[in-house]
């Protein structure tokens, strides 16, 4: 048996993984498709065995589907398998290309545990293609009964393959945990069941997603079997058997999972045991009108009935598939071109999924800080060859004008980027002006000597406008460029958020692409700042040093003046 079970899980790798490593494009008619990982490993949410007819729900939005590529009813859409030639069933329960959401039921044939490697691909951006015929009954055999509560408000709530029927119209609130959610108000649903037994020891397996408002009722009701509320404390009855365990919080979707057989009456709450129970010797077969939500207000969604023993595999898949956690289900949009790059890349990367989902705006926002980035960076570049050569150049000066005999005769030839030659050269002028050093000449008086160094001193102005010029551009860059980036962040996620609110879906898939993305022009914004505040302070102090150099040389150069030319 052993044996048997090993050769079993090894076909159905070589059925599932194997052909995960082919990267060929299902229909070249079709110009994207999202690809689709169910993660059953220790990253994901991991199981122990290998599944067979799972349906899973794959949610669609702007950040793993491109609906405008799409037809605007999704009638384009196909769902294949990771070979890229099998297609497989499935069943579209919302598509809303004006809000970008859309919600694809896919039939898994097998889903291997402990692997990244569970794919599937969603096709669309076909114009030609015709609407596929496609239905809700789409579970494995055992599946009795499965209410999506897909519809309108006044209309009846009956399973696809009628095995349960709607008594009465159900309320519903458009934006449930998938799809559309039954309201309740406190008046039990009802629904007949006549196809729908089981025997008093099963097997039989019961599921829902609630979302409570009042936390004390009868959430579900079929014979002796029953899934109730407490004070929020859920438990499972059947007979005089009683499996009590697990506090469900008010205001937030819940899975509760009922399973009869093999002895044990066994309770899970958000996909994991919460308590089990012996089932009695003798107990009354599990059939009749099945009925939810007596006494109980809130939302349910996504009822289902099986005649198996559901393991706690399955039930632990079926909570984390069907809930917004992306642990699981995984997602991503494709070209035949970015296809090929995934085959031999692998995944995308984050930065790569962030940029796909940048807004026009954060792109405007982006292109600009591009562009201070490039300035700042120039600026910087051109300020530090200025003060390296400056420095340079005015050491070689300063050194020849302090061992030179006679002030009037210091070589400055050569010496272009030295500021020292420069304002040694405007004080000679002056001095030319008047004569010094000629035979014959008058000592300068002090006035003279005032003169000279005046013109020095605006020379010595000018010099330092000189050497601070275009340095407000890196002001600009280190304030600037966050407030930018800010602004960049602040409007994508106002985008985002106007979107998600007129769609009525928080599914964290459909948010978490867009702030990130809207992020990323901070990160921009930061990027420009932080090499632009470091440059400005290593230049700030490299040009004080520089003026400084300059007072001095001023001062210097008029006191020899003065004590060699000057009036005694």
């Amino acid at each position: 048996m052993k044996i048997k079970r090993t050769l079993t899980t090894s076909l159905l790798a070589a059925a599932i993984c194997i052909p995960t490593l082919a990267h060929a494009w299902w229909n070249g008619d079709f110009k994207q498709r999202t690809k689709v990982v169910l993660n059953t490993s220790a990253q994901g949410v991991e199981t122990k065995e290998a599944l067979s007819g799972v349906v899973v729900p794959v949610r669609l939005h702007s950040g793993n589907f491109d609906f405008l590529g799409a037809k605007p009813d999704g009638s384009d859409l196909r769902v294949v398998a990771a070979d890229d030639k099998t297609p497989l069933k499935f069943w579209v329960e919302r598509f809303d290309g004006a809000n970008e959401l859309g919600v694809v039921w896919v039939q898994l044939p097998n889903t291997l545990p402990g692997t990244d490697k569970n794919i599937v691909h969603v096709y669309a951006g076909n114009e030609a293609a015709a609407a596929e015929a496609t239905s809700p009954a789409i579970f494995d055999g055992a599946m009795a009964a499965a209410i999506t509560f897909a519809g309108k408000t006044g209309e009846t709530a009956d399973d696809a393959a009628a095995q349960i029927k709607s008594a009465a119209a159900v309320t519903r609130e458009a934006n449930g945990l998938i799809g559309a959610a039954a309201k309740l108000d406190g008046q039990a649903i009802s629904w007949t069941a006549d196809k729908l037994k089981a025997g008093g020891s099963g097997p039989y397996s019961v599921s829902l997603w609630f979302k409570p408002e009042a936390v004390t009722g009868a959430l579900f009701k079929q014979g002796p079997l029953a899934l109730t509320l407490d004070n929020g404390k859920a438990s499972a009855t059947l007979g005089s058997a009683t499996a009590a365990g697990g506090e469900l919080p008010t205001a937030a979707w819940a899975h509760l999972a009922v399973t009869v057989g093999n002895g044990k009456l066994t309770l899970y709450v958000n996909g994991a045991q919460a308590a089990q129970a012996d089932v009695p010797a003798t107990v009354a077969p599990i059939e009749g009108a099945v009925s939810v939500g007596q006494g109980l207000t809130g939302l349910l969604d996504q009822l289902e009935v099986a005649t198996t023993v559901r393991s706690a595999d399955w039930v632990k898949f079926a909570h984390a598939a069907q809930s917004s956690d992306a642990k699981l289900v995984l997602a991503n949009t494709q070209t035949p071109d970015t296809a090929d790059a995934d085959a031999g890349h692998g995944e995308k990367g984050h930065f790569a999924i962030l940029i796909d989902n940048l807004t026009t705006d954060a792109w405007v926002v982006i292109i600009i800080l591009g562009i201070m980035f490039v300035i700042a960076a120039w600026v910087m570049y051109d300020k530090a060859v200025l003060v390296g050569r400056a420095d340079k150049d005015n050491m070689k000066f300063l050194n020849a004008f302090r061992n030179a005999q006679d002030i009037l005769t210091v070589e400055s030839d050569g010496l272009k980027h030295s500021q020292l030659a420069r304002l040694y050269s405007a004080g000679l002028r002056e001095l030319n002006k008047r004569d010094v050093g000629k035979a014959g000449a008058a000592p300068l008086s002090g006035a003279s000597i005032d003169a000279v160094k005046a013109a020095v001193d605006a020379d010595l102005v000018r010099e330092s406008h000189t050497l601070n010029s275009k340095i407000v551009l890196l002001t600009i860059a280190i304030s600037g460029g966050p407030f930018l980036g800010l602004l960049g962040t602040v409007v994508g996620v106002m985008i985002t958020f106007a979107a998600i609110a007129a769609a009525g879906d928080v599914n964290v898939n459909a948010i978490a692409p867009g702030i990130a993305a809207a992020l990323l022009a901070t990160v921009a914004g930061l990027g420009v700042a932080i090499p632009a505040l470091f440059g400005y302070n290593y230049l700030a102090a490299r040009i004080k040093n520089i003026s400084s150099d300059m007072s001095i040389f001023v001062d210097e150069f008029v006191t020899r003046v003065a004590e060699t030319h000057g009036a005694r």
